[in-house]
């Protein structure tokens, strides 16, 4: 932002995310939800999550939602600041609640999991063009929008229209496509969904979730659904990850994980690509980074990869050591890539080797 800005104008940040983000409670032993006695309680958001981890990596970001004027509201704003997340465009709903979510610890994959979700007319879903701060959501180098808040409502749907909408100056737009069936009960998110990522510049999409969207199947028939992002990253699960960008095509496989939960690898990829884009590493080290924090993210119980670092409330954090960890790893030469093993603990290691066994 030039000094010759508005004066109210807020700071250049690397990465806004703009979600909804809930109150998530998480039974305090395994079993379905009706036997749980008793749950612990955390915080779940696709954007919020992204926004963290970059925050905690050392990155400026910037959340932009709405919340209620309640206590969950209270614990969001405090929690995702704790990460050193700028939340100073978070809006206060007083006529509508915060919303919160039950879910199991297992995989989203299978049959066993559960997810019982309070969203319906959540101060999130009420967020519009006419009452978000766009000029905060606009200074960010990056802006990460996903699919979830197009399914909220209408006006959520308006709201990502004008921010995936052509624009000079505009920032480079991240977009998540994140299909969640259940949110779209009339069937249009196909529809919204593929118009909202031709809009954006970078594109997240599972080649499973792109045949179950719209019929491709394979990366390259989602490049063709997909032309017009510059960059397209078709993750393909534990086989590995295709991203298509500059008329070039790079393919690198998936580290072994020994994973602990699956849920929160998708936004941690997305924060890892986005920290390796920030940082102007070439595409495959791109790439090994998204894999690598997602692999943060599968070898811990929650959704976070990582915890808020201390006194980091006002200000991106330091860098960590386990990016620079990180970056040892992405910089393994191919045979000693294909042969890496991630377990629990695999972050605090002191320093890079072929196999990072499970303690």
């Amino acid at each position: 932002m030039t000094a010759t800005g508005p004066r109210n104008a807020p700071d250049v940040v690397d990465v806004v995310a703009l979600g909804e983000s809930m109150v998530t409670f998480l039974p305090s032993r395994p079993g379905r939800l009706a036997d749980a006695p008793t749950f612990d309680r955390a915080i779940g958001g696709a954007e919020s999550n992204v926004a963290c981890v970059l925050a905690a990596a050392g990155h400026s970001a910037r959340w932009i939602s709405t919340v209620g004027a309640d206590g969950f509201g209270d614990h969001l704003v405090e929690t995702i600041g704790a990460y050193g997340v700028d939340v100073t465009a978070v809006r206060r709903d007083p006529a509508r609640p915060t919303g919160v979510y039950f879910r199991t610890a297992g995989d989203r994959a299978t049959d066993a999991h559960e997810v019982a979700y309070y969203r319906a007319g959540s101060a999130a879903s009420a967020m519009a063009a006419g009452n978000v701060d766009l000029t905060a959501a606009r200074a960010g180098r990056v802006l990460h929008l996903t699919g979830i808040t197009a399914a909220l409502s209408g006006e959520c749907r308006g709201l990502l229209r004008e921010l995936t909408a052509p624009r000079p100056g505009r920032p480079l737009v991240s977009f998540d496509v994140n299909h969640r069936p259940g949110l779209w009960p009339d069937g249009d998110g196909p529809h919204v969904l593929l118009e909202l990522a031709r809009g954006a510049d970078l594109v997240f999409v599972g080649a499973d979730e792109a045949q179950q969207v719209w019929g491709p199947h394979g990366a390259e028939t989602v490049r063709r659904a997909l032309p017009g992002p510059a960059t397209l990253v078709v993750k393909q699960g534990g086989h590995g990850v295709t991203v298509f960008d500059a008329g070039q095509v790079t393919f690198v496989p998936a580290p072994h994980v020994d994973v602990v939960a699956a849920v929160g690898a998708g936004d941690a990829f997305a924060a890892g690509f986005l920290s390796a884009t920030l940082r102007d590493l070439p595409m495959k080290a791109r790439l090994r980074h998204g894999h690598l924090w997602a692999a943060a993210a599968l070898t811990v119980p929650g959704d976070l990869a990582v915890p808020p670092p201390p006194a980091s409330r006002g200000g991106a954090a330091p860098r960590p050591a386990w990016i620079a960890h990180a970056d040892r790893l992405a910089a393994l030469d191919d045979g000693a890539w294909e042969r890496l093993r991630l377990g629990p603990g695999w972050t605090q290691a002191a320093a890079a080797t072929e196999e990072v066994p499970t303690p």
